[in-house]
Parts: structure tokens; C-alpha cells; sequence
């Protein structure tokens, strides 16, 4: 079989990849293909290669997958942010489930990976408390990009967006055509108990802090700092991280506004956090302040630099949590926290291929695995929240 660019054929998707392609063979090519479920037959077109590998769209679906169903959403495979939206809630968490058992076995090498139950959440649409919304102010355009490009979707109503940040996305387009700034191409936006933060601030809403109470801990942030969207979650993902751990120090690291460091405080006589964003890391000592938790303190720094400076004989750490970015620890940050030797780890993590590939070093230095518990904290896209706790052998 010819697999050109620009080939169109039929072909069968067999399973769902890390990275939410469908996976399909024709030829000597394994093929990417977007937007798919497991078990379709469609015609496909080939959109570009990569060595072996061609991504691919899908031009008609010719006998669906059982688990497929007409997608809600009118923008749905032209904006660039759901890409789960076709299959059914159950089936969504079947194959998160899959996907990070199958990158614990493929590039972890585990060899029985565990059963993983994913908890679904909440609200399956209407969960999502910050958004980045793209400006096209020349076409009057404002919502996302569309899938693969930097052109902007123009989205009226998106469904995954929290109530009160949907009225905020529909106060900014009131704006248009004329009274947005002339070079503003991207707006933030975060809502928390007591209302909405836009930066910049436009459409009558301020960029002040907002607040999120999530169980008995209440943090403060901004509209430009990370903080986990789907709120209603958050308590469940912290006792799932936090576990009944304990002892006398805690090492928190990558830690944002301090949504670990508040509770590790509670439970740990000294507790240590380290964040290289300003703002987040200010966030974390006036959340700990508003706290009344003196006992932990807050470094401003790369966890990399941070660990490598730090004298790891005068410290003694006994728990470990860290939540890094998409793209995981750096290789040195791994081989510090190794060398550390605390008696547990915590990795939070929302790439299961990063988080098996770090997990790939930490098994194989002496650390065996007790836990992997998975959250779904993004509901119509690929995307789900993983959890391990490792300890010493």
C-alpha cells in the first residue's frame, strides 16, 4: 500500500495510544490517527510523515467503534482542546486506565502493571476553573487554537468551562470587534469561591487574587499562576498524594501556590518546598502565612540548581512529593531525590509517559511500588492525573 502524504484508505483503529492517537498499521507504517476510538473503521487522509510513523485525520467514519458517540461540542475536532469528546464518559476512563498501564509496562518495564481504576469526575463537562483564551484581534476571533495551528477557533460557548467562566468568556467577546487592546493576543483566566481574575484585566473583571477553599486548607492565587483546574477533585488528589505518611521532614518540590506544602505542614514538623516561579513561590508563603503554619519554608529556585547546591549528608528527608511540569523531573533531579533516600515518594504526575519514564529510574535504584491511584481531572481529553507512591526496599 502507497502511504503518501495526501493518501486517503480505510484502515481499522486497534487501540488508543499515550498521547490520545488511535493506532493503526498499513503497509510498513504505523499510523497516528486523531480524533479516533477504538474499534472504528475509517477512511482516513495522510496529513504528514515522520520516518516510519504517519499522522493521519480521519475523513469519514465508515462503521463506528461501540464506544463512539456524536461529540456535543460544535467546534469539537477544529479547536485544538478536547480530543476525547467521541467517546462515552465510561470509555474515556477505560482507556486513561489503559494508556498508563501500558507506559508502565512499555517504558517503566513493569512487568505486571496493576489494575487501575480511574476516578472520574465530578462533572464530565462544565468542570474547568482556568483557561488561556487566544485573541485574533484583526479577525475578531476569540476562543482556542484550532488543532495543529496557531489560527484562533472562535468559540462562544465552550462546554468545559465552569459556569462563571463561560459569562466571563462571553463578557470579553462583547468586546469585539473594537474596544479589546490592539495588541492583546491571549487572555488568562482563573475563577475561584468568590468570583473570576482576567490578566489583563478586561470586561469589568479585575486581575486580583482569587481564593479556592479545598477541604480545610484555603490558597490563594493569581489569574498567571498554575493551579490544578478542576477544583472539585483537588481534596480527593491531595489525600491520594499525602497518604498517611509522616515522620519529621517533608520535601515538596515543584510545589506552585503550596497545594501539597499547606497539608505536608500538618503533618510534619518541618516541611520544605521549593518552586522556581516567583509568583507561585510568593503565593505559597502567603498561603502558609494565612495559615499559621510556620514550621515549613518556601526556597524561590530550580528544583535542579536547588537540589544540586544543597548538602545532601546534613539533609534528611522522610517523604519526597513531587508534581513537575508535563515534560517530568529532570535526570539530575531524580539522581538527587536517589541520593536523598528518603523512606517514601509521592509523584504526581499529568503525563503517564513522563511519569514512567522517571519511574524507570527510581525502580531501579532500590525503590519498589506500593501505590498508583489515577484521577481524571480532565474530563474529554486524554489527560489524567496520575499518583504512585514508592518506598525503600
Amino acid at each position: 500500500m502507497n502511504v503518501s502524504e495526501g493518501a486517503t484508505f480505510e484502515v481499522e483503529l486497534e487501540r488508543i495510544l499515550p498521547g490520545g492517537f488511535g493506532l493503526a498499521h498499513a503497509g510498513d507504517r504505523t499510523i497516528f490517527v486523531s480524533l479516533a476510538a477504538p474499534g472504528d473503521v475509517v477512511r482516513i487522509k495522510i496529513d504528514r510523515l515522520r520516518g516510519r510513523i504517519a499522522f493521519a485525520s480521519i475523513l469519514e467514519v465508515i462503521k463506528p467503534s461501540q464506544f463512539r458517540i456524536e461529540p456535543p461540542c460544535p467546534y469539537f475536532g477544529r479547536c485544538g482542546g478536547c480530543d476525547f469528546q467521541q467517546l462515552t464518559y465510561e470509555a474515556q476512563l477505560r482507556l486513561k486506565s489503559d494508556i498508563i498501564r501500558d507506559c508502565l509496562y512499555r517504558i517503566a518495564r513493569l512487568e505486571n502493571p496493576p489494575e487501575i481504576s480511574v476516578i472520574p469526575s465530578p462533572h464530565q463537562w462544565r468542570y474547568r476553573a482556568r483557561a488561556n483564551w487566544q485573541v485574533d484581534r484583526n479577525a475578531g476571533t476569540v476562543g482556542y487554537f484550532e488543532r495543529g495551528t496557531h489560527d484562533v477557533c472562535d468559540v462562544a460557548d465552550c462546554a468545559v468551562l465552569r459556569p462563571e467562566l463561560q459569562q466571563a468568556l462571553e463578557n470579553v467577546r462583547s468586546l469585539l470587534p473594537d474596544t479589546l487592546p490592539e495588541d492583546l493576543t491571549e487572555i488568562e483566566a482563573v475563577s475561584g469561591d468568590e468570583g473570576v481574575a482576567l490578566a489583563p484585566p478586561l470586561a469589568g473583571y479585575s486581575d486580583q487574587d482569587v481564593t479556592r477553599r479545598i477541604g480545610g486548607e484555603v490558597y490563594r492565587f493569581g489569574a498567571t499562576s498554575f493551579f490544578q483546574i478542576n477544583h472539585e477533585l483537588l481534596e480527593r488528589l491531595i489525600a491520594t498524594a499525602v497518604a498517611d505518611t509522616h515522620g519529621q521532614a517533608a520535601l515538596d518540590l515543584y510545589c506552585g501556590v503550596g497545594l501539597f506544602t499547606l497539608p505536608l505542614a500538618r503533618r510534619y514538623p518541618r516541611a520544605t518546598a521549593v518552586e522556581a516561579n516567583k509568583a507561585a513561590a510568593n503565593y505559597a508563603r502567603l498561603n502558609l502565612s494565612n495559615a499559621q503554619l510556620t514550621n515549613a519554608t518556601v526556597i524561590t529556585a530550580r528544583v535542579a540548581e536547588w537540589l544540586n547546591r544543597i548538602d545532601l549528608v546534613e539533609k534528611e528527608f522522610d517523604f519526597v512529593l513531587l508534581d513537575p511540569p508535563r515534560t517530568g523531573a529532570e535526570p539530575v533531579v531524580i539522581e538527587r531525590i536517589l541520593a536523598l533516600r528518603p523512606r517514601k515518594i509521592s509523584y504526581v504526575s499529568c503525563d503517564p509517559a513522563t511519569l514512567a519514564r522517571d519511574l524507570k529510574l527510581l525502580l531501579g535504584d532500590g525503590y519498589q511500588l506500593t501505590s498508583v491511584a489515577a484521577l481524571d481531572m480532565f474530563p474529554q481529553t486524554h489527560h489524567v492525573e496520575t499518583v504512585v507512591q514508592l518506598t525503600t526496599g
